[in-house]
């Protein structure tokens, strides 16, 4: 079968010299943009890159390399070009409300709260509680994808406000969990955070739509994608332009019935070599117990986790949702002194 070349998008890197001055770099892209292809000027802490974008067919590459400055060109290989360490060498930071820090050489951060949010009291005793033990940001879901559709579904966007204003009155940034471009205005003015749930993965016009805005974004990795799935899916955030995403290792689904899911720690450390984008970890999800949460909480530091999201309730028992996995303030305290050494 004969492929349209039109169609043919691959991605390469023009590594500048280190002594290439501004003039140089901008001659470069000046000349690429020529040619019909889109470029990005990455400034990493030992060289300058242009990352390229567009038909292969539309540019001559040793009439790249003759450009004054212009040190190499190297091909990016990998089905995901702008998640990739090809692309991108130094590590993405991915910063919330102005003040928390995904990434590179800043501590892991802490994301606690409750699966759902019930009530103004709850979520904001829950606040509180998680804030005063050191977490760096709440959670708390308003709009919940539950597998029964007799389930609670959370309080939408009611559950937004709650949480938003429980977040303002103990100072922490928000995430929560949007389920349709529907509401991404109401998610907009009230999280600080958009999370991608699981199930939402490979929800393409998601996706999509999320790429558009400048808000972080929390990709969960689906129960049962691949490595390459789940960077695939950031693809599509950062190709449409939001390049502050944080991926999250939840668990996958296998064979083994007496956890809820299994958390892979391989593919957390793996991913941390061929993506620059920071990953956090999800024990509860994975868990789906809360007394071996803290063992894999610290494990998820240990391997090199840029933080973890956490479920905390004030009330397990009483929860709404999710309850058997969720933290009490009491186990939470103890988890958080065991981990200081690795936060």
């Amino acid at each position: 079968m004969h492929a349209n070349n039109s169609l043919i998008q691959v991605l390469m890197i023009i590594v500048m010299q280190n002594t290439a001055t501004r003039e140089m770099v901008d001659e470069v892209v000046k000349v690429v943009k020529g040619h019909g292809l889109n470029t990005e000027v990455m400034h990493g802490t030992t060289r300058v890159a242009i990352g390229v974008l567009g038909d292969k067919t539309q540019l001559e590459e040793g009439n790249v390399i003759r450009l004054p400055g212009v040190k190499e060109i190297l091909a990016v290989s990998k089905p995901y070009k702008k998640v990739s360490r090809e692309y991108k060498i130094d590590d993405t930071v991915v910063t919330v409300a102005n003040s928390v820090k995904f990434g590179g050489k800043n501590p892991p951060v802490i994301i606690a709260g409750p699966c759902t949010v019930e009530s103004r009291e709850q979520v904001l005793e829950i606040a509180r509680g998680v804030k005063k033990l050191g977490a760096k940001m709440l959670r708390g879901g308003a709009f919940k994808p539950r597998t029964s559709p007799y389930a609670f579904q959370g309080h939408g966007v009611e559950g937004l406000k709650m949480l938003k204003k429980a977040g303002q009155e103990v100072g922490l940034p928000v995430v929560s969990e949007i389920m349709s471009a529907e509401y991404l205005d109401e998610f907009m003015e009230n999280v600080d955070m958009l999370q991608i749930g699981a199930r939402n993965m490979q929800n393409f016009d998601l996706l999509k739509a999320v790429s558009k805005v400048k808000k972080p974004v929390l990709l969960k990795r689906g129960m049962s994608a691949t490595v390459e799935e789940f960077l695939l899916a950031a693809e599509y955030i950062l190709a449409g332009g939001n390049d502050q995403v944080v991926l999250c290792e939840r668990g996958i689904r296998t064979f083994e019935q007496s956890t809820r899911n299994i958390l892979d720690l391989n593919s957390l450390a793996l991913i941390k070599e061929i993506s620059h984008l920071p990953i956090i970890a999800d024990p509860s999800h994975a868990a789906g117990r809360y007394d071996i949460v803290p063992a894999l909480g610290l494990a998820s530091l240990a391997a090199g986790a840029h933080g973890l999201i956490i479920e905390v309730h004030n009330n397990p028992c009483e929860a709404l949702c999710d309850g058997k996995q969720s933290l009490t303030f009491y186990t939470l305290e103890a988890f958080m002194e065991k981990a200081k050494p690795l936060i």
